[in-house]
């Protein structure tokens, strides 16, 4: 299969399933689940060719594991990044390392010195484990600055913090005192 064709189907199901399911009619419940069947129906009305193998293809061969099938392989959603309003996946509350990192682009750095790192459109502000990944995540924003988070400092202070299934670490907002600049490695 493409690489082109997987890159592609994975963007469109990160649309429908993190952000815009009633474009193709998809029905997603509170925990973001939808009917495979019925995201297959939706995305050809829009001239969208999905098959189940094309699907599992793309779940399966995702390094960031964006997507996740029901035991019962008949439904589909996204572990996080959701920003529609009826989606509200329960994460268990985890205790965070010392420090988390979160890339962005060099642009947005002025705001986040007023306001801290905030979720924006998203339920949650996403941050990262490694270097690495944070990095490349700024990097599709522009030109890349990494901020180092004093997550356990944050926990103690009373803040939740959640991890998704992927890895991704999840908290609703971080204060511009608890970040560092990081120089880029």
């Amino acid at each position: 299969m493409m690489t082109q064709q997987l890159d592609e189907t994975s963007k469109f199901l990160s649309y429908v399933l993190r952000h815009e399911p009633q474009a193709i009619g998809l029905q997603l419940d509170s925990e973001g689940w939808g009917e495979i069947d019925s995201l297959i129906a939706g995305a050809a009305k829009l001239g969208q060719a999905l098959d189940i193998s094309l699907i599992q293809t793309v779940v399966n061969s995702s390094d960031k594991k964006r997507f996740s099938i029901s035991d019962d392989g008949l439904r589909i959603r996204a572990v996080q990044g959701h920003s529609t309003a009826n989606v509200r996946l329960r994460y268990t509350e985890k205790t965070p390392p010392e420090f988390l990192y979160h890339g962005t682009a060099s642009r947005f750095l002025n705001s986040i010195w007023q306001q801290g790192l905030v979720a924006g459109s998203r339920h949650y502000v996403h941050l990262s484990q490694d270097m690495t990944t944070a990095i490349n995540v700024g990097k599709r924003y522009g030109s890349p600055v990494l901020l180092k988070i004093k997550a356990f400092h944050m926990c103690q202070q009373g803040f939740k913090f959640y991890q998704a299934d992927n890895g991704v670490w999840l908290v609703n907002n971080v204060p511009a005192a608890q970040l560092i600049l990081c120089p880029l490695p």
